[in-house]
């Protein structure tokens, strides 16, 4: 009898809920798995994707967000064995399980803190709402590589937007598999976009596309990249996030600005009644 050659498991992309390899068909090993290396067409995709989710996720109610989230924090639970497997420390997939918790408690809260009524002098009403600012792009941190990751994509999409991330290329099987659990979650396809590889070729992409309305640079750890990500982004006057300081603390309470720095303020006028 033959001994049996174990099968190799190619991780693909997440692009609109699907899971495609790159359409430049490269991909790079990672602990004995291919791993797909997206191209600048794959990032263009996510965008078209991420921007086709928009409307959908930013008109569902806060509650209905916050229901997702709890799932995805849910799912993620039940296959923690399979990350702790892939090297993930158990520690941190219980943190990045909270962590789901906590912004999925956010949902139908957040509105309440950031916006509200203002006082005018006049016979009207003038309420400011909070509004998502719509496709962001981000790039994820590579350490802690799952809890990071968490951190950075729960608070765009609580709070309406829609997300691409490029995923560390050094720790990209978290991401591809936080994105199986993403599938499984009842989120909508294309609220959630992963891309792996080299970020140095996805993230310009990113930066400089007009249909992107803010990008994320947390993960982003060479000074010149950040600085070219920053001009790129300044072309349509993107929100820019910049970069996580070397010794920040991923593990500490985030607080609100994770999520208020990626929200646009609408205020409305209307007169009372008599």
């Amino acid at each position: 009898m033959s001994e049996r050659v174990a099968v190799r498991k190619t991780y693909k992309l997440f692009i609109g809920g699907k899971f495609p390899r790159s359409e430049s068909g490269r991909s790079y090993l990672v602990q004995s798995s291919n791993v797909s290396l997206a191209s600048r067409k794959d990032a263009r995709d996510a965008v078209v994707a991420a921007r086709a989710a928009v409307r959908g996720w930013a008109g569902a109610t806060a509650y209905n967000r916050g229901q997702i989230l709890y799932r995805a924090a849910e799912m993620l639970e039940g296959r923690r064995e399979q990350f702790v497997a892939l090297g993930v420390p158990g520690d941190e997939v219980d943190a990045a399980v909270d962590r789901w918790v906590w912004y999925a408690g956010w949902a139908d809260k957040l509105a309440q803190v950031y916006g509200g009524a203002n006082p005018v002098a006049g016979p009207y009403f003038n309420i400011s709402a909070p509004e998502p600012t719509g496709v962001v792009a981000v790039v994820a941190p590579e350490r802690p590589a799952l809890l990071g990751l968490v951190s950075v994509i729960a608070p765009a999409i609580v709070t309406g937007n829609t997300v691409v991330v490029a995923a560390s290329p050094t720790e990209p099987l978290a991401a591809v598999t936080l994105a199986e659990v993403l599938a499984t979650s009842d989120l909508p396809g294309g609220v959630v976009n992963i891309l792996t590889g080299a970020i140095t070729e996805t993230a310009p992409t990113l930066a400089a596309h007009m249909d992107v309305n803010a990008i994320d640079l947390s993960g982003v750890t060479d000074a010149s990249l950040a600085t070219d990500l920053e001009i790129k982004a300044a072309e349509n006057l993107k929100r820019v996030l910049r970069p996580a300081p070397a010794d920040r603390d991923w593990s500490a309470d985030p607080g609100l600005a994770p999520m208020t720095a990626l929200l646009e303020t609408k205020t409305v006028w209307h007169p009372k009644g008599v």
